[in-house]
């Protein structure tokens, strides 16, 4: 699939590790980077869904429309998924999912 970032910053952290470690440190920064070349390997979404380990879903609510897959115990990678082929994904944010 095609990735399309959201914002600038977060295709720079997808392109220097070390910006990505400043943002979010070593772990996180890892596994952003790693997720993202899976889904760029992927054929679809049904396909990335059936991955193990990734834990990929869909939203509910007000982020209905959207799909997370884990990064690390409390952060996890967001995007949307736009037309008919699902060839372009849009990674939407790294967020902190729970509060501590």
């Amino acid at each position: 699939m095609e990735v399309q970032f959201r914002t600038k910053k977060l295709q720079k952290h997808y392109e220097n590790h070390k910006e990505a470690e400043k943002a979010y440190g070593m772990p996180v920064a890892r596994r952003y980077i790693g997720r993202i070349n899976i889904i760029k390997q992927t054929r679809d979404l049904s396909e990335l869904l059936q991955l193990p380990g990734l834990r990929c879903h869909e939203l509910k609510g007000d982020r209905k429309g959207q799909y997370a897959i884990n990064l690390t115990g409390f952060y996890r990678l967001i995007f949307t998924v736009t037309g008919k082929r699902l060839e372009i994904v849009c990674i939407e944010e790294v967020s902190k999912h729970y509060e501590d």
